[in-house]
């Protein structure tokens, strides 16, 4: 995977996310209050100072009712029928080291997006909440072994094991190692 040129997708992404809390005419205060992030960090992060985390960037989708696929998509601007692995947007979470990337971002009438995801061995990302309640998620193992865990309920996936759910409360992904757990989503919204 490539990252997108870091300071360019970071800036936008911080400006799309000034955009829906203006747009839903909440102050930091309010957003801090619905996502735990500090006003102090949603406000570096809003003028591109701070890059967020993992965490932090799906409590802020689930606020706005977005996922993190179409918030990318957002910051690079329309998709085209065909997207080039070089052109697909990829991003690492500072904290764990984890790389996404939207191999098929979301775009105009289409419910369906792929994500690929490398998590290092040893690394966990935590969601405190469905970015969108109900949201169906397919997550395909490629490579290593992955623990996720979603309601309640834990699973151990090998290369080739599938998991399918509903999203509708926490999920943690944690890489089990031998080397990065590397898989796919397939999400759809409700």
């Amino acid at each position: 995977m490539r990252d997108i040129e870091a300071p360019a997708i970071e800036h936008r992404l911080a400006a799309r996310l000034a955009e829906l809390r203006m747009a839903r005419a909440m102050s930091l205060d309010d957003l801090a209050a619905q996502t735990g992030i500090s006003r102090a960090s949603l406000s570096r992060i809003e003028r591109g100072e701070l890059s967020p985390t993992a965490t932090q960037l799906n409590r802020l989708c689930a606020v706005h009712g977005w996922t993190l696929s179409r918030l990318m998509a957002a910051a690079e601007g329309e998709a085209p029928a065909l997207v080039r692995r070089d052109d697909q947007p990829a991003w690492t979470d500072p904290a764990t080291g984890f790389r996404r990337r939207a191999a098929s971002p979301p775009g105009p009438g289409l419910r369906i997006e792929l994500v690929e995801g490398e998590l290092p061995e040893g690394a966990e990302i935590a969601y405190d909440r469905a970015p969108v309640p109900g949201m169906e998620q397919h997550v395909l193992l490629q490579s290593g072994s992955l623990e996720f865990a979603e309601a309640g309920a834990s699973y151990t996936l090998r290369p080739g094991d599938c998991v399918r759910v509903r999203l509708r409360g926490p999920t943690r992904f944690r890489g089990l190692g031998p080397g990065p757990a590397r898989y796919v989503i397939a999400i759809c919204a409700p």
